[in-house]
């Protein structure tokens, strides 16, 4: 005969209450990052951006803007990148790369990238054609984009005064990266 009275047991309560913690500590999260609708401009790029492979592979210019969250140059530039973006509708892929995601450390090895934003310029065969870093104004980046569009040379691509340095050596960047708990479903931005 079992006795289905007995309250039940700790173990029991602790998942309960690590379920609920869970649970609440997401939705914060998730409101805290702009919920459904962030109109952070620099989250508006990383969402509609594409996968380097993809972008690379399409038969069209790509540009790769390696960024992180935290560099203000970023964020500055960010309006205008997505002015450009809607100008060069489907004739430019935009490829966003966060300097902090350890799946893009090998991309960040390959193209050298010291400072950001960096931009990285690739004609419609996939070829690197030039790269740009720190803050650009939108009228250096237009001159850039439709450069790159219309298979022309790149005007200057200079390396810009105002620039995030990324001194992070590439071991101690992974381990930092490394330490944290996991890679989301936004590991591409």
């Amino acid at each position: 005969m079992t006795n289905d009275s007995n309250p039940p047991s700790l173990f029991y309560w602790q998942r309960v209450v690590l379920l609920i913690s869970s649970f609440v500590l997401a939705i914060l999260l998730f409101f805290l990052r702009g919920g459904l609708r962030s109109n952070d401009p620099l989250d508006v790029l990383a969402r509609k951006s594409l996968e380097p492979d993809i972008a690379l592979a399409n038969g069209l210019p790509t540009v790769i803007e390696f960024y992180a969250d935290w560099c203000e140059v970023c964020r500055e530039m960010a309006p205008s990148m997505i002015k450009i973006e809607k100008q060069m509708d489907s004739k430019v892929d935009i490829v966003l790369l966060n300097v902090d995601n350890i799946r893009w450390q090998d991309l960040i090895d390959k193209y050298e990238v010291k400072g950001i934003p960096q931009l990285n310029f690739f004609d419609s065969d996939s070829n690197p054609i030039g790269k740009s870093i720190g803050l650009q104004s939108e009228s250096e980046l237009q001159r850039m984009f439709e450069a790159v569009q219309k298979n022309q040379i790149l005007p200057d691509l200079g390396i810009d005064s105002k620039i995030s340095d990324l001194s992070i050596s590439s071991n101690s960047l992974k381990e930092n990266i490394k330490s944290k708990v996991s890679i989301g479903p936004r590991s591409h931005d």
